[in-house]
């Protein structure tokens, strides 16, 4: 049995599917859902965002589509499969919002999108709707694969529900409305004594670097920054013009450390949870 093709389909909308997994590059996973979904539309354009999410790490997977997604044109859909709970009653979810559509897993990947995390602080459980948006489990097999493995849902219901979206099915007829969707937790930076404030590493990039949870609006250019043992007096304006050990705001508007040309995760045996204190030079 064939996979049915989008109704009322058309090849010069030209759709934009997205990817974030942590099937990594050196597996089939990937290319067998792409070929998946060009099964549906041959028309589609894939950019892969990012396949290195660490194993079943949901966290890291909503970190990176919260801080991707709104460089994309209005209308891309985004795929994301970080699925530890594949096969069990966690629900398959399409997120529809103003500019964007999300497809995959409803294990917190979508609670960050609505607005930068660490400007609203969600708890963890299920998050409300923000006006303009809607949601839909996925419950119409025959936008599916005809035979759904318990293990790889990415392959035989994403894919092919991302690639009749973005080839024109309305989102209403892949699912059942429903109010919200589940979130995952932004640590909330917590005073530290007299003028201090107590954040945590919660991202490390490829370079080493660490991103912490405290917005760059809650740090002064001249703060001192503790981490792992170590103080760094003071913002860098760049990696470049940093020396050693580093401070500086990065392309997120977080604070994170670095060492040019090196790796601050390495040097300082951090990662994500690793207690990082802001206070002023002064104090």
């Amino acid at each position: 049995m064939a996979l049915q093709s989008a109704s009322g389909s058309d090849s010069s909308l030209g759709g934009v599917v997205t990817f974030i997994t942590d099937f990594g590059t050196g597996a089939p996973y990937v290319g067998i859902m792409k070929g998946v979904m060009l099964s549906v539309a041959p028309w589609l354009r894939f950019v892969d965002i990012s396949h290195e999410i660490a194993p079943q790490n949901i966290r890291e997977g909503a970190f990176i589509l919260a801080t991707s997604w709104r460089y994309f044109p209005p209308g891309t859909v985004h795929l994301a499969v970080v699925d530890p709970g594949v096969g069990t009653a966690r629900r398959p979810i399409l997120l529809a919002g103003p500019d964007a559509f999300f497809v995959g897993p409803d294990n917190g990947l979508f609670g960050w999108v609505f607005g930068p995390p660490w400007e609203d602080y969600p708890a963890a459980g299920p998050r409300p709707l923000p006006e303009g948006w809607q949601a839909f489990v996925l419950n119409q097999p025959r936008f599916w694969r005809p035979d759904i493995s318990r293990t790889f849902h990415g392959r035989d219901i994403f894919a092919p529900v991302a690639a009749h979206l973005a080839a024109g099915v309305r989102p209403d007829e892949l699912g059942k409305p429903v109010g919200e969707v589940t979130a995952l937790a932004w640590p909330r930076p917590q005073p530290a004594g007299r003028s201090a404030l107590r954040g945590e590493v919660v991202y490390t990039d490829r370079f080493g670097n660490l991103v912490t949870n405290i917005p760059a609006k809650l740090v002064a250019p001249s703060a001192r920054v503790e981490i792992a043992g170590h103080t760094i007096l003071g913002l860098s304006p760049t990696y470049a013009e940093a020396t050693g050990l580093a401070a500086l705001v990065n392309s997120f508007g977080l604070l994170e450390v670095a060492v040019p040309g090196g790796s601050a995760a390495r040097m300082l045996n951090a990662g994500p949870g690793t207690p990082v204190v802001v206070s002023p030079a002064d104090g």
